[in-house]
């Protein structure tokens, strides 16, 4: 018995889960090619915004308008305060495939991962095993950091696959690297800039490859595994202080009002969920 609660069905597959500005859970739904915004309380639900490229991660800038990762263009977008979709940043020069999770700082910096490579390929020819093989190494791909007025620039080089991002109460930046199955952890400057990377947590012995993250107000991490059905809550070094089951495999986590949300699919290869309506929603109360 899973031990989270359903809050919705009928997704395709749910990424990028943040509470946003008004306190409500917002998140993308890859397939459906849209962002929602879901209000626990009540249960409403409504369409934010229609993205073409495919949405994935989500933030805010200072002054509330949204950010929105275009996937397949490699793109950032801008929601305006009229309805209207624009381009914030251009990744094409630094993301090497399909961009990824992001995270917006309270200054308005974006930090976006991106695959690397054809990821799902790979899988679809291979199959997930030879990934898990400890001599096997994914491609390095550079982190973009995109500044508040839509410039680009490298922020750190080098990562495999970076994806889930947060901020520690610290100040400091922690990032899911899923195919080092790891936890990173960076300094950041008061320019945003990146330094002094580091091991958060070595997560391989625990099966697990880290795709969203959430922190909470003890600087603990949680862990969405990408190939199990579980949250895992990790401290810095790699202890494992929690593990809350849910109904299929979970792919990204967020805090919203003291619960635990997590977007669970059987999967995350689009030949399965393009097509069919088996993502979730679960919560589980922290």
């Amino acid at each position: 018995m899973a031990d989270t609660t359903v809050l919705r069905d009928g997704l395709r597959f749910g990424e990028g889960p943040r509470q946003g500005p008004d306190g409500r859970l917002y998140y993308s739904d890859f397939y459906d090619h849209e962002v929602r915004v879901l209000d626990l309380a009540t249960g409403e639900q409504e369409v934010v915004c229609e993205v073409p490229g495919q949405p994935s991660g989500l933030g805010w800038l200072p002054d509330g308008r949204l950010l929105v990762v275009s996937m397949r263009d490699r793109k950032v977008l801008r929601l305006e305060d009229g309805g209207a979709l624009v381009e914030h940043a251009d990744l094409n020069g630094i993301a090497t495939f399909h961009a990824n999770d992001m995270l917006v700082d309270a200054q308005g910096r974006a930090y976006v991962g991106n695959f690397g490579f054809d990821l799902h390929a790979a899988i679809a020819a291979g199959g997930e095993a030879p990934m898990l093989e400890p001599g096997w190494v994914a491609p390095g791909t550079p982190l973009a950091l995109v500044r508040p007025d839509g410039s680009v620039e490298v922020a750190a080089e080098d990562l495999k696959f970076p994806n889930g991002t947060g901020l520690l109460p610290d100040g400091r930046l922690v990032i899911a690297e899923t195919l080092a199955f790891g936890l990173t952890v960076f300094d950041v400057a008061d320019d945003g800039t990146l330094s002094d990377r580091r091991v958060f947590a070595e997560l391989r012995e625990h099966f697990i490859a880290p795709d969203g993250i959430a922190v909470d107000a003890d600087g603990g991490v949680w862990v969405a595994p990408a190939l199990q059905p579980f949250a895992f809550r990790v401290e810095e070094g790699g202890e494992v202080t929690r593990k809350v089951e849910t109904s299929q495999i979970c792919f990204a986590v967020a805090i919203v009002d003291d619960k635990l949300v997590c977007c669970t699919a059987p999967t995350s290869q689009p030949e399965v969920v393009s097509g069919a309506r088996l993502g979730k929603l679960e919560v589980f109360d922290l």
